[in-house]
């Protein structure tokens, strides 16, 4: 599933395999190899992607619905 929304994002943004690769620093078919889920990106990665194609990641709670973002994390907050 990361896969296709991954592609989604990058298509999205207009962006070719080719162009994502080099702006995120990996090689093209490493981009193809994420799409197509032969591979699977580090957590980093997925942010990189997403954060070139104007998306964030963030997580919700589903009974409570607090919602927060990666960045908004301290390091003090996990124990």
């Amino acid at each position: 599933m990361i896969g296709r929304m991954l592609k989604y994002m990058r298509s999205q943004k207009n962006l070719s395999q080719n162009e994502i690769s080099k702006i995120i620093g990996v090689a093209r078919n490493t981009v193809s190899q994420y799409e197509t889920e032969t591979i699977q990106p580090t957590f980093d990665t997925i942010e990189k992607i997403a954060n070139v194609c104007d998306y964030k990641i963030y997580f919700e709670n589903k009974k409570t619905k607090e919602k927060f973002e990666v960045k908004n994390i301290m390091r003090k907050d996990l124990k």
